[in-house]
C-alpha cells in the first residue's frame, strides 16, 4: 500500500472523503441535517469505523477520518502527517470492560491479575489503554505483570507490541469465546460482553466506580476521535474552517440532556482526557515518551477548535 499525499483545490467547494460511523455527535452529518455551501462528505459507509484505520494511516485514504485516540498518539509519534480534530464520536466509561469468568475463578480482583492471561483484540486498542491506565494508576495493577493474549496486529506497522508481555491467540478463536470457554483468566471487551450468569467485571460495581473515578478526574473516556490531513489545513482553510462548524453543529443537534457529557469537542474541553491517554500510553510502551497536547493538533485548529 502506498501513502497518498494530498493535493487540494485552491478554491471553491470541496468534497471530502469521510470515514464517519453513525454515533449521537455525527448523526446529523450522516443524515444530512447539517450541510455546508463549501464541504460536501462522502461517507465512506463502513459499519465500523476502525475497519478504515489502517487504510487512513498506511495510504491517507480519507479526507477526515475516525481515529481511536491510542492509535493517534502512535501516528502522531511516528511523524504521521495528520492532526487531531477534539471532537470525540465516542466516549464511554470502561471500568466495566473487564470481565472473569467464576467457573475458572469464583472470586477474582484486580489485585489477582499479576501473573495471569487477559485476553484483548489488540493491544494498542483504545479499551485496553483506558482499562490497563485505570488498573494500573488506581489499583496498582503493573501491565507488566500480566500476559496480554491478542488477535489483531496494530494498525502502525512500525509499532512492535510489547514482547515481555503480549502473545498471540490461535486466528481461529475470539476473546469472547475463550473467555466463556475458560481459556482465558480474563478478558478486556468492551461492548462485546457476554450476558452470561458466569461472567462479572473485574471491578466490582463498575458503575459506582466509574461515577467516581469520573468526580476525580473529570471526563469520560474517550475512544475515537477525529483526524485530518495536515494538507488540508494548510491547502484549505477555508473548508476546515467550515467543517469544523458542522461538527460543532451536527454535536448541538445531539443534545446534552441532564447526562453526563461523554462526547465534548474544543481542545480545552478534552486537555485532561488527552494527558491521561497521553500518560496511560507512555506507560504502557504504546509510545516512547510523553507529548504536550497542543503538538497533537495542526495551528489552524490550535485557532478555531480552542
Amino acid at each position: 500500500m502506498t501513502f497518498v499525499d494530498k493535493h487540494y483545490s485552491a478554491a471553491g467547494p470541496l468534497t471530502l472523503s469521510a470515514n464517519i460511523t453513525a454515533f449521537p455527535p455525527t448523526q446529523a452529518l450522516l443524515d444530512g441535517a447539517v450541510t455546508s455551501d463549501l464541504v460536501s462528505l462522502d461517507f465512506a459507509g463502513l459499519k465500523n469505523a476502525h475497519a478504515g484505520f489502517k487504510d487512513m494511516l498506511r495510504r491517507n485514504r480519507y479526507d477526515i477520518s475516525e481515529m481511536a485516540i491510542a492509535t493517534f498518539l502512535q501516528a502522531h509519534s511516528y511523524g504521521k502527517p495528520f492532526s487531531l480534530i477534539p471532537f470525540v464520536v465516542l466516549g464511554r466509561f470502561q471500568h466495566h470492560c473487564i470481565g472473569y469468568n467464576t467457573d475458572v475463578h469464583p472470586q477474582m480482583s484486580p489485585a489477582d491479575l499479576a501473573g495471569k492471561t487477559v485476553g484483548v483484540r489488540s493491544y494498542t486498542q483504545t479499551t485496553g489503554l483506558w482499562v490497563r491506565g485505570i488498573l494500573q494508576n488506581d489499583y496498582g495493577v503493573d501491565p507488566q505483570s500480566v500476559t496480554w493474549l491478542c488477535f489483531d496486529q496494530p494498525h502502525l506497522e512500525e509499532y512492535t507490541d510489547p514482547a515481555d508481555c503480549v502473545i498471540w491467540g490461535d486466528p481461529a478463536k475470539d476473546p469472547v469465546n475463550m473467555l466463556l470457554d475458560g481459556e482465558l483468566d480474563a478478558a478486556v471487551l468492551g461492548m462485546n460482553m457476554p450476558k452470561d450468569p458466569r461472567i462479572r467485571t473485574l471491578i466490582p460495581d463498575p458503575a459506582v466506580a466509574a461515577l467516581a473515578w469520573y468526580d476525580r478526574v473529570g471526563f469520560v473516556p474517550p475512544n475515537h476521535y477525529l483526524m485530518v490531513p495536515n494538507a488540508l489545513c494548510d491547502q484549505r482553510p477555508d473548508v476546515v474552517r467550515a467543517l469544523w462548524s458542522m461538527l460543532c453543529a451536527s454535536r448541538d443537534a445531539a443534545g446534552y440532556g441532564d447526562a453526563i457529557n461523554a462526547t465534548p469537542y474544543g481542545i480545552e474541553a478534552n486537555r485532561t482526557a488527552l494527558e491521561n491517554a497521553i500518560l496511560y500510553a507512555t506507560q504502557q510502551r504504546m509510545i516512547s515518551c510523553p507529548v504536550a497536547v497542543d503538538d497533537l493538533f495542526h495551528p489552524l485548529i490550535r485557532d478555531i477548535a480552542r
